[in-house]
């Protein structure tokens, strides 16, 4: 939806129309949000996808749906590029609204992520509007082969209802942990009752992971408010050392989507996944930043 560097004005996403061309979305200004009258001219009188979510970091790890004619293959395809539009700081955007079958993905193992046990952070800004609890909405670290590889082969936030593993209060939906072979609100499978129910509109998660001994879950409210830490402590038995591999992927789980198709929904507005360990400082950080972009304003 917008440049996560105050120097960045490239390219954010492609578009794909009816007809087979495609389009580079850009941001309007340098550290602006996505240029929405460009796609708007673009996919006027046609319909158009999101086939592509591209890496500002340089690093080229670009996000490609997970589907027939995309450079990574699979069974998916790419979301509708008009699912949800919405505003930010006063600009028109379109968010990647996922729904069962679309997802995207990249093996960015080679190119700057954490693998094993390397320590490692992420955000993610989702709605509380656009959940369920199919398996599964992940942003983050998992596996290079895209099938499951066991315990600490992922490292990825999660948003969504799903109650087969760990869970937060309420019905859900809640920010979790997905570390493979299980979503997890704290060091075990069980009920954090610290894990809120957030059915707000935006919704900052926060996960970050020292591969070996420590990892915390936070989230907040991405319009207003600070994050609030809901789980601080060792990983869960059988889970340290982490065992990450390096790809990255979005709207669905690490063994998905080569030969078989994703089951959640979820929204996708910004995210960053960093190397190293944040400070709880840098994370309150990016969460003022968030919350000054102005979502739904």
């Amino acid at each position: 939806m917008r440049a996560l560097f105050g120097a960045y004005g490239g390219k954010l996403y492609q578009v794909r129309n009816a007809g087979g061309t495609t389009k580079d979305i850009s941001a309007v200004t340098a550290g602006g949000v996505a240029d929405a009258a460009a796609q708007d001219t673009f996919c006027a009188g046609t319909t158009c996808v999101i086939t592509a979510v591209y890496d500002q970091s340089g690093k080229g790890n670009d996000l490609w749906y997970q589907g027939s004619g995309s450079p990574v293959g699979g069974q998916d395809k790419p979301a509708s590029a008009t699912g949800e539009s919405i505003q930010i700081g006063g600009h028109k955007a379109y968010s990647l609204y996922i729904n069962p079958s679309n997802s995207y993905w990249v093996d960015a193992s080679k190119s700057g992520i954490a693998t094993g046990s390397q320590p490692e952070g992420m955000y993610m800004v989702t709605s509380g509007k656009h959940s369920n609890s199919g398996c599964c909405f992940d942003y983050g670290n998992s596996e290079t082969g895209r099938a499951y590889a066991g315990p600490g082969t992922m490292d990825a936030l999660n948003f969504s209802s799903i109650t087969a593993w760990g869970t937060g209060a309420g019905t859900g939906p809640w920010v979790l942990a997905d570390l493979e072979g299980g979503l997890f609100s704290m060091g075990s499978s069980g009920k954090n009752q610290n894990v809120p129910t957030m059915t707000n509109a935006y919704v900052t998660g926060v996960l970050k992971n020292n591969g070996t001994t420590e990892w915390q879950l936070k989230g907040g409210d991405a319009t207003t408010g600070s994050l609030t830490t809901y789980y601080k402590g060792s990983l869960p038995g059988g889970w340290s050392p982490m065992k990450k591999q390096g790809a990255i992927v979005l709207g669905s789980g690490g063994d998905c989507c080569a030969t078989n198709t994703n089951l959640s929904d979820g929204t996708f507005y910004e995210g960053c996944i960093v190397t190293g360990y944040p400070s709880d400082a840098t994370e309150n950080a990016v969460q003022a930043n968030v919350v000054a972009a102005g979502y739904g304003k």
